[in-house]
């Protein structure tokens, strides 16, 4: 079906009286008839509108019909419009075989029958509100047809992403259960020796020195159970928006110390101590326990990752940002992993080898970090240990709710 759309005619000759009576015989309905007295004038309604139908008297002064004819043709935007020529000569002096040359599609003599110009100007109007219909569908069709590749794409990528999202969700489980398992098999095979020595009468392995050494084991693993289980939480409220920060006057420095003292049973067992260079207070409103849980996680992967090498934890203020640096001399993390590792459930291929772990912390403590409005940055080389940089702002943001 035709659209509903105007067609604009182009007449043109160069005496007003055949303009005239041209133009009634061409007007009609979604008819928009252009009149121009000469080829110039013609050029340059051809230069701004888009015409359905050119007719063109052959004799004017200046540039002709054929002339005009041949400069439509040789430009691109006119040389689709179809052309039908107009001439008081007499056929002896073949026009029409010159018209057609020029590029025209029909030829009238004058004096023109009414009939005539109108069968062939609505021929030709109907072809162009045809051509414009297709050109409208083929819009459409090639419009549709991106939209279908565009929503492929996002079916794709939904589906990518869903397929990632099974693949972690396998991963996390896999090594839940794994990590887990390991503290829990180490308490049930605790209590199992246990059990034979009491199932034996030998009292002597509970003996007050041995005593001690039994407690700190099960705290241990149970530490590492109760770790575990944090970070899931953690990691849950995370995506759920729902882990929030109190912020409170706090001084970092007094934090810091705090935390390396809680650590240094833990540093000493690693072989390793830390080091605090925190020469004065700096004090700020931050959310204590997340911050204390920022610098545990960075120290604990310090005492993990350093080899044994004394870590160094430094705490001080530049301007408007308090900064924590922790620096381990350890195995340190290769160029290409070092973004990653801060999302969740990345680990490098080292750090597999070294301990076990759910590739949570570091992704919890970059998210903490941002809540408070602050950056961690880490600075490493493989075998010459790795630096982590934590800047707060001096008052974490207010949180929404």
């Amino acid at each position: 079906m035709p659209i509903d759309v105007e067609s604009k005619l182009l007449i043109v000759d160069d005496l007003p009286e055949n303009l005239l009576a041209l133009d009634a015989l061409i007007r009609g309905p979604s008819r928009h008839v252009f009149r121009a007295m000469s080829g110039e004038a013609a050029l340059a309604l051809l230069l701004e509108h888009e015409f359905a139908l050119a007719i063109i008297d052959v004799q004017m002064p200046g540039l002709n019909g054929f002339e005009l004819a041949e400069m439509m043709r040789g430009t691109e935007r006119t040389r689709h419009i179809p052309i039908i020529f107009v001439s008081a000569a007499g056929r002896e002096m073949n026009y029409a075989f010159k018209g057609y040359e020029s590029g025209a599609v029909d030829f009238l003599q004058k004096p023109l029958d009414a009939h005539a110009v109108n069968s062939k100007v609505s021929v030709f109007v109907d072809l162009y509100r045809h051509r414009k219909a297709l050109r409208h569908e083929m819009d459409a069709l090639a419009a549709s047809h991106r939209q279908q590749e565009e929503l492929v794409q996002q079916l794709q990528s939904a589906q990518r992403e869903l397929e990632r999202a099974v693949r972690m969700r396998d991963d996390f489980m896999s090594m839940v259960s794994h990590e887990l398992r390991t503290p829990l098999n180490t308490l049930y095979l605790e209590t199992q020796v246990r059990k034979l020595h009491l199932d034996k009468g030998n009292t002597a392995a509970f003996s007050p020195e041995r005593l001690p050494a039994m407690v700190e084991r099960d705290q241990r693993q149970i530490q590492n159970m109760v770790r575990l289980i944090d970070d899931m939480l953690d990691v849950t409220r995370m995506r759920s928006g729902s882990l929030s920060i109190r912020p409170r006057p706090a001084d970092l420095a007094a934090l810091a110390r705090g935390v390396v003292e809680g650590l240094a049973q833990q540093a000493e067992a690693a072989g390793s101590r830390i080091e605090l260079h925190a020469p004065g207070p700096v004090e700020g409103v931050w959310d204590e326990f997340r911050i204390e849980q920022v610098l545990t996680n960075l120290l604990t992967n310090a005492l993990r990752y350093g080899e044994g090498k004394p870590v160094r934890v430094s705490v001080d203020q530049a301007g408007a940002m308090a900064r924590m640096t922790v620096r381990d001399q350890g195995i340190g993390v290769a160029p290409e992993d070092q973004a990653r590792i801060f999302e969740q459930f990345e680990r490098t291929d080292d750090s597999r080898k070294h301990a076990a772990g759910l590739g949570l912390g570091l992704y919890i403590t970059r998210e903490i970090v941002r809540l408070h409005g602050g950056d961690i940055a880490l600075e490493s080389r493989l075998g010459e240990g790795s630096e982590f940089r934590v800047t707060l702002p001096l008052e974490a943001p207010a949180q929404d709710g």
